[in-house]
């Protein structure tokens, strides 16, 4: 079973969903990070929930 790591992101209201896009874009193309969950709020805002997969490198036993 893979393991991730979690990140919250808080988009306030007033930016708009171009500008939201893209930084969702740039933390998945540079962060390796993907959409976990995206809940949008009543006063328009939206929390953002990304992870990523933490690999595990084994040891050498040489």
């Amino acid at each position: 079973m893979p393991e991730y790591e979690f990140r919250d992101v808080y988009v306030p209201r007033g930016v708009s969903r171009r500008a939201a896009t893209q930084l969702l874009t740039d933390h998945a193309e540079y962060g390796q990070w993907e959409l976990a969950r995206l809940r949008l709020l009543p006063d328009g805002s939206r929390r953002v929930r990304l992870r990523r997969r933490i690999i595990r490198q084994l040891s050498a036993t040489w």
